[in-house]
């Protein structure tokens, strides 16, 4: 704690093993939580360093944009589950781990990139703040919010940003795996045999 402080020693902790289960300490471990610690920390600054952000328009997105904004929509699905349902801080903590991937890798600097962006961001904290209180306090003031992370709601998943375009579909003969296809989303059969032809 003195080290690396509070939250980093909860990350850790959860993330490495179910509550249930025994904790085998790892200090390269609590190295590895730190340091996403310190990426989440740098993220959102480097975000709030740009300058105001617009509001999101769900209906003007692109498909990467889409895309991103589906990640952590599908990300918000699972930690709710899992913290709420299952009680699995530890898969929790490593979709949004997951999800600060794809953020990293997301180089939209468009006003409703940005504004995805924040979405993402302001989630991400919601979500880790029963994990990292301390930080997400901090970083929930840093988006742009005069409360509390403490007094906000748990976010509920949008379901318009849950819906896909297009899914892939497994083609099997005789039981083995021959490729798969992509396809629209509400396909009918025929277009999907065509495809998979």
């Amino acid at each position: 704690v003195e080290r690396y402080g509070a939250d980093t020693a909860r990350l850790f902790m959860m993330f490495a093993a179910p509550p249930e289960q025994s904790l085998e300490w790892s200090d390269e471990g609590v190295d590895g939580a730190f340091r996403f610690m310190k990426r989440l920390w740098k993220a959102v600054h480097q975000h709030v360093g740009g300058g105001a952000t617009p509001a999101l328009e769900p209906g003007a997105l692109d498909g990467a944009q889409r895309t991103l904004r589906r990640q952590v929509h599908e990300t918000l699905a699972k930690v709710t589950t899992d913290i709420g349902r299952r009680r699995t801080f530890n898969t929790a903590i490593a979709a949004v781990m997951e999800l600060m991937n794809a953020v990293a890798r997301f180089d939209d600097r468009s006003p409703q990139g940005r504004a995805v962006v924040q979405e993402a961001l302001e989630i991400v904290v919601l979500v880790l703040s029963p994990v990292v209180p301390h930080a997400c306090h901090a970083l929930w003031r840093e988006l742009g919010h005069a409360g509390a992370v403490v007094d906000e709601r748990w976010p509920e998943p949008d379901a318009c940003a849950l819906q896909r375009a297009t899914v892939e579909v497994v083609v099997q003969v005789n039981g083995k795996l021959r490729g798969r296809v992509t396809v629209p989303a509400g396909a009918d059969e025929g277009t999907v045999r065509e495809a998979a032809l």
